[in-house]
């Protein structure tokens, strides 16, 4: 090695130490077999979420056009891997951040799918328009009491918007909830990751909006992470 590069080895080790996460000084990674830049401005993208993406391809029709809808996209991972596994979808990709846009934008171009996805800076629904036929979601789900708990290369180095869940966690999932249903086609279906202590409260929010056919789905760890349900 240079000396030069001796020094931002050195570098890299001492940002790592300090609580920096590897996918920070790496700038990227690896989702669902595609390629992802990653910056401090959205939520790295967790394993549970591929599970998520895994089961939105699963339910989504394929034999039509259908339009997609990723709430709070953050580095557009799910946004861009449902418009490059479902050939006939278009894709709408929603976040309040706009530097989470762009960083998603770039995310879209990376793996050839800007075409397909529009991106809609707004607080979950409130710029919205139209109806879907899947809506998938990865919201804050972290109890705003709990924030400060967190390891340290979350707390201080992801955005807190994409954590904090506010009162129990679910205060988000509420706000998303209150208007969805205006949004869903028929027969649509939505994908909710949750945190694994939520499912029984986040299924009494979705029953609550009139959605039906409400059920848990476990993680590959056995943990209750996903609520699905379908529009009447």
């Amino acid at each position: 090695m240079t000396l030069a590069e001796r020094e931002r080895f050195k570098e890299v080790v001492k940002k790592r130490r300090d609580g920096v996460p590897l996918q920070h000084l790496t700038g990227e990674v690896s989702f669902f077999g595609l390629r992802f830049r990653v910056r401090e401005e959205a939520l790295i993208p967790r394993p549970e979420t591929e599970e998520l993406v895994e089961k939105a391809l699963s339910l989504a029709p394929r034999n039509r056009d259908i339009r997609c809808l990723d709430l709070g996209t953050g580095t557009g991972v799910i946004a861009v891997c449902l418009a490059k596994f479902l050939r006939r979808a278009s894709v709408t990709a929603v976040d309040i951040s706009a530097k989470a846009l762009n960083l998603a934008r770039e995310n879209a171009e990376l793996n050839g799918v800007i075409d397909k996805i529009v991106f809609q800076e707004s607080d979950w629904l409130g710029e919205v328009r139209g109806r879907f036929d899947l809506i998938v979601s990865n919201p804050p789900y972290i109890d705003e009491a709990q924030l400060e708990k967190l390891p340290t290369e979350v707390r201080e180095h992801e955005p807190r918007v994409a954590l904090n869940g506010g009162k129990n966690g679910t205060g988000k999932m509420e706000l998303l909830l209150e208007d969805v249903r205006a949004h869903m086609n028929n027969s649509a279906v939505l994908l909710l990751e949750i945190g694994d202590s939520q499912a029984n409260q986040v299924l009494q929010l979705v029953e609550r909006v009139g959605l039906i056919e409400a059920n848990i789905a476990n993680d590959i760890a056995g943990k209750q992470r996903f609520v699905i349900a379908k529009c009447p």
